[in-house]
């Protein structure tokens, strides 16, 4: 095949097509734990998340709450994915190879925000969130009151005692977070996120009528179960109230994810490495909304 200008602005226009229908056709999971929230700039600033809002009865003035000082930002990282077409397979017609790789370019693009929002879970034993304190921890301040949303019990369906005291326990808990104020959240977990590993344990605790005790299971029905491949420990299960506007975690978007090449027959990378090239870029954060939203569980039972 002749290597000119307009054969290689068809060759990549064929392969940008490639891309946007894997692109499009890719599942992805993250919309059910996160929100999205767009970005203008370099960053954005959460700082308030220490303003859990809801409304109270107006008396006299607006009780006006400042945000706290200690801010939480997510600052805007860069993501790529890139390929390189050799000059020589062009020539020899060799064009073939090269589908399948914008295929999976388009797919690793659709997934890009699976992989950084589930990255967070794995996390969120030891990384901070906007109080200054792990994501799960066993005591958030709330004026002069504390809440855990940590536990460490194995999520289990052996009998109705051991059911209650992991996810059980871990809905009760999430239920009784309060405000400042004392009034109560109204927190309704509705979806429990668990790895390949406890698939079958938290579908079993879901729908079955009864436990392996044979005791009738109270907690079938009260939730929905995400299995997420992405989460690296086998133990380790999240519950979360993902029906409010903000989901318990945040996917800041600055620049969707686009099909970008460089076809400049004159470029230095074709001259020096008879090379041309394609792949995926984009532009953005993930981190934690609140915390009252959601309850992890080591599942190592110390």
């Amino acid at each position: 095949m002749l290597v000119n200008a307009s054969t290689v602005k068809a060759i990549f226009v064929n392969l940008k097509l490639t891309f946007n229908k894997a692109f499009e056709a890719a599942p992805s999971q993250w919309q059910r734990v996160a929100t999205l929230v767009p970005s203008t700039g370099k960053s954005n600033d959460y700082s308030w998340l220490s303003n859990f809002p809801k409304m109270r009865k107006w008396i006299g003035d607006k009780q006006v709450r400042a945000l706290e000082a200690n801010g939480y930002t997510l600052i805007n990282d860069d993501f790529e994915a890139t390929v390189a077409v050799k000059r020589n397979d062009i020539k020899d017609d060799q064009l073939g190879i090269y589908a399948p790789q914008a295929q999976d370019a388009g797919f690793s693009a659709k997934q890009w925000p699976d992989e950084i929002v589930f990255e967070l879970l794995n996390q969120g034993f030891t990384a901070l969130c906007y109080d200054k304190k792990p994501f799960f921890f066993d005591k958030h301040a709330v004026g002069k009151a504390f809440y855990s949303n940590k536990g460490n019990k194995p999520l289990s369906i052996d009998t109705v005692a051991a059911a209650r005291a992991s996810y059980g326990a871990a809905r009760t808990q999430m239920r009784k977070v309060k405000d400042e104020e004392g009034r109560s959240l109204n927190i309704l977990p509705d979806l429990l996120v668990v790895p390949p590993a406890l698939e079958d344990i938290a579908n079993a605790l879901m729908t079955a009528d009864r436990l392996e005790d044979g005791k009738a299971n109270p907690y079938r029905g009260t939730a929905e179960v995400l299995v997420e491949p992405r989460l690296t420990s086998d133990t380790a299960w999240f519950l979360l109230d993902t029906k409010r506007p903000l989901k318990p975690l945040i996917f800041q978007q600055r620049e969707a994810p686009e099909f970008v090449s460089q076809t400049d027959m004159n470029a230095d990378d074709v001259f020096m490495r008879g090379e041309f090239k394609f792949g995926a870029e984009a532009r953005g954060q993930a981190g934690f909304g609140f915390w009252q939203m959601a309850f992890g569980s080591t599942g190592d039972g110390k």
